[in-house]
């Protein structure tokens, strides 16, 4: 069994910061990219962020320059770090990493971890 778990969500006024964490624990060889997505009320799940293993980042346009990503591979965590957030940022944010297990790759998804940003 592999699990992602996420933390550090919660509510947050305009201008603030939240940094989330997603911990990949379980049966697991290696962890490829990491990724973080967002789904808002009534809206599509959409990329946010990824992080590659070498530590290389994509981010969406309406994220970029406010958030960062991050990863520790030793502990298989992947960070979002959330800064002067903005009330169109509130959506459940959910954390998907592929791992690869015993023979072939997987899509691991977690949770969701509520954020929201209060004007």
């Amino acid at each position: 069994q592999v699990q992602l778990v996420e933390s550090g969500g919660g509510l947050v006024q305009t201008g603030g910061s939240l940094r989330l964490s997603c911990v990949a624990s379980g049966s697991i060889v290696r962890v490829n990219v990491m990724r973080w997505y967002r789904q808002a009320p009534g809206k599509q799940r959409e990329l946010v962020a990824a992080v590659t293993v070498a530590g290389r980042t994509v981010y969406a346009d309406p994220v970029k320059g406010r958030f960062t990503a991050s990863r520790d591979n030793a502990k298989n965590t992947v960070y979002l770090q959330m800064n002067s957030l903005k009330p169109e940022d509130t959506a459940v944010y959910y954390c998907n990493a592929e791992i690869f297990r015993t023979t072939r790759w997987v899509d691991f998804w977690g949770q969701g971890t509520q954020v929201t940003v209060s004007s």
